[in-house]
């Protein structure tokens, strides 16, 4: 049964994601017919999208009813669903979150959702997403968020502690440690199944199970580990040897949580200027589409991604989760962020832990993975205190938390090096933090 209701996509006009939710949307036949709103505050990049949309609504005659706007508030009326991705000056400030660290010694692998620059880049995002999820309370108080937005566990946590807004954070790094696998194991990644369990970015493999089968296959990929090129991702093994769970997130995110990444991790960060150049070369294929100078057909060659077609899914699972409830489905989505429920025991109830969840007309529900191995807990809980500290940093303006989570971060090793980079660090991203400055009644 086709379903008709609003979704708008926050942020639609962002390279990678806008393009990423319009492919779901028209792959996910269940809802065609329905109400797609798009926003964003780049209007230039927010009409292209909207011209890929109309377009491809038109070939596939898909029926959607298509809008764009800036103002969110006229957005949000009757909305159903409401996915939400946004950065505030992502990358020319995620460099000085990688940067200014470093000068203080700090051998970080990343600085994005761990470590010191994370502090800085969810209290840039906070009041944000709080702003918004204010207007959903207002407007739509009984829509489903689904957020892309990053830090995604701290942007969840934010979302949970100080709204009353329903929220679903995802990522798709888990789909990372499934090739990781999928390569040393020498098997197809779609021939197994695993279930994994944690915090985002630092989830841990609970099972491996043939597809067909159910055979479990841990054994084999402990068995075929052991004669693998040990270059290959080594912070990765290193820690399933150390404590016996493969985890899901590749060496650049898993290091960002781990004091001893520089050992065995590459410290030159992102790839700014690839990113900057893949983005462009993204841009100019939704250039030619949206005019035109491409078929529905046509498809984008994204090295080391494979290639991009408009005609097939993006891999992401907003519209998996969107359909789920809609269609009663009953579906298991591999990973999602959500507040933990006992989904795992030795976590805490009020953190947000990633774990597979089950869509039905119900709504979402985590399945439950019991307990963490001891000295994984005790990693996950260490970043999940830091979390707090971060967001209630982020939410009240409180400079005494802000210091209190740098001081105990384990890529920290230095109360000079904390206090240097908080001085620094607040001066910079000044302008960005309107909950500091605000006058104390």
């Amino acid at each position: 049964m086709k379903k008709n209701i609003k979704i708008v996509i926050v942020g639609a006009g962002s390279t990678s994601f806008g393009l990423s939710m319009i492919r779901d949307a028209f792959a996910t036949k269940e809802l065609w017919g329905s109400e797609l709103v798009l926003v964003d505050n780049n209007i230039t990049a927010l009409k292209l999208i909207f011209k890929v949309a109309t377009r491809m609504n038109i070939e596939l005659n898909a029926n959607f009813k298509i809008s764009m706007t800036t103002n969110r508030i006229e957005a949000f009326r009757n909305a159903k669903y409401i996915i939400i991705s946004i950065a505030v000056n992502r990358n020319e400030m995620w460099i000085k979150d990688f940067t200014i660290p470093q000068k203080y010694g700090v051998k970080h692998v990343l600085g994005e959702n761990g470590g010191p620059g994370s502090v800085f880049h969810t209290m840039r995002n906070i009041p944000v997403i709080l702003e918004i999820c204010k207007d959903i309370e207002d407007i739509c108080p009984d829509a489903v968020v689904i957020n892309f937005t990053n830090p995604e566990s701290r942007i969840c946590l934010a979302i949970n502690k100080y709204t009353s807004v329903k929220a679903i954070g995802l990522c798709h790094q888990i789909y990372e440690g499934i090739k990781i696998i999928s390569k040393i194991m020498e098997r197809s990644d779609d021939s197994f199944e695993i279930k994994a369990f944690g915090i985002n970015h630092f989830t841990w493999v609970k099972e491996i199970r043939d597809k067909k089968t159910c055979d479990d296959l841990y054994p084999v990929l402990q068995e075929k580990e052991k004669n693998y090129n040990s270059s290959y991702e080594p912070l990765t093994r290193f820690l399933f040897h150390k404590f016996g769970l493969f985890p899901t997130s590749g060496d650049i995110h898993l290091g960002e949580y781990i004091s001893y990444a520089h050992e065995m991790v590459s410290t030159e960060g992102y790839k700014f200027k690839l990113n900057e150049q893949r983005r462009n070369e993204l841009w100019s294929f939704i250039k030619e589409f949206g005019n035109n100078k491409l078929s529905l057909t046509d498809e984008f060659k994204f090295p080391g991604h494979g290639n991009i077609s408009l005609l097939k899914p993006s891999g992401e699972r907003a519209f998996d989760i969107i359909r789920g409830i809609e269609c009663d489905t009953n579906e298991v989505i591999d990973s999602a962020n959500v507040p933990n429920e006992d989904y795992i025991e030795n976590l805490p109830r009020n953190s947000i832990v990633e774990v597979p969840i089950i869509v039905n007309g119900c709504g979402v529900k985590g399945i439950k993975m019991g307990d963490l191995p001891r000295g994984i807990s005790a990693m996950c809980i260490n970043e999940i205190n830091i979390q707090h500290l971060v967001v209630d940093a982020g939410v009240t303006g409180n400079n005494e938390l802000v210091q209190q989570a740098l001081l105990i971060d384990s890529t920290i090793g230095s109360a000079n090096a904390a206090m240097g980079i908080y001085s620094e660090m607040m001066k910079i991203n000044k302008e960005y933090y309107p909950q500091f400055y605000k006058e104390r009644g």
